[in-house]
């Protein structure tokens, strides 16, 4: 098992470095396209889309208030707020990731997220703080989703649930997509989390705690292994 999570490791760290290798290619290349013979000059736009020859969106550079929406299934999905960066589309005109970011008072975040395709989020990058108690989180997410080719079911049902003023139909409903296997299942997360422990946590295919190799607060080198009810099996210092 050691090795297979140093080999995971290993390809993580190759992953990353590919991610920002791919980001600093696109943003330069973006900016050298816009100051292409206009040296000393400054660029101030709300949004800028780029398309291809036949009119197909490929990526989308924004501020927040004129972020594009997302699109997926040749569709653009209904307004909705959306942080300022840049959105990736696919050859089809659907989304598939993005760079967006946000920092104030109250909380700062910053996420590159890869998504499945014809579908949400599979994959991210992602830092994410409470301002006010400096609680931090990040580090690279994986998700999976129980069940294929569903995102027009869920965004169907999730419209249903805005139909309710009930907050218990609303959460039973939740936990019924949940079961259906709609939604997204936490799979795997490298990084530091909120309790501030740094490390490798693994979930099953339904979303629970299978294993944690981590360094805790207290520079505790911990392995756990736990069951499918929750309890610990294995633990042991490092």
């Amino acid at each position: 098992m050691n090795s297979e999570i140093l080999k995971l490791k290993r390809q993580v760290k190759l992953l990353i470095g590919a991610c920002l290798v791919l980001f600093l290619g696109m943003i330069v290349t973006v900016f050298t396209v816009l100051n292409h013979d206009r040296s000393g000059s400054v660029l101030d736009v709300e949004r800028i889309n780029i398309r291809e020859a036949d009119g197909t969106i490929k990526m989308v550079l924004s501020n927040k208030a004129r972020q594009h929406p997302g699109r997926m299934l040749k569709k653009d999905l209904e307004p909705r707020e959306r942080e300022a960066g840049l959105i990736f589309f696919n050859s089809d005109g659907d989304e598939c990731g993005g760079l967006v970011y946000d920092n104030d008072k109250e909380s700062a975040g910053m996420v590159y997220s890869i998504d499945k395709y014809q579908d949400d989020q599979i994959m991210q990058l992602q830092y994410m703080e409470d301002t006010q108690t400096k609680k931090r989180k990040y580090g690279l997410q994986l998700w999976s989703y129980g069940k294929e080719d569903a995102f027009a079911e869920r965004q169907d049902r999730y419209k249903e649930l805005t139909t309710s003023d009930s907050k218990q139909v609303r959460d039973s409903a939740v936990t019924i997509m949940r079961n259906e296997g709609l939604l997204a299942t936490d799979r795997m997360f490298l990084g530091k989390n909120y309790k501030d422990e740094i490390g490798l946590f693994i979930h099953d295919s339904q979303g629970r705690p299978r294993i944690r190799i981590m360094v805790d607060k207290n520079n505790q080198a911990i392995l756990e292994t736990v069951d499918t009810l929750g309890n610990v099996m294995v633990k042991s210092g490092i």
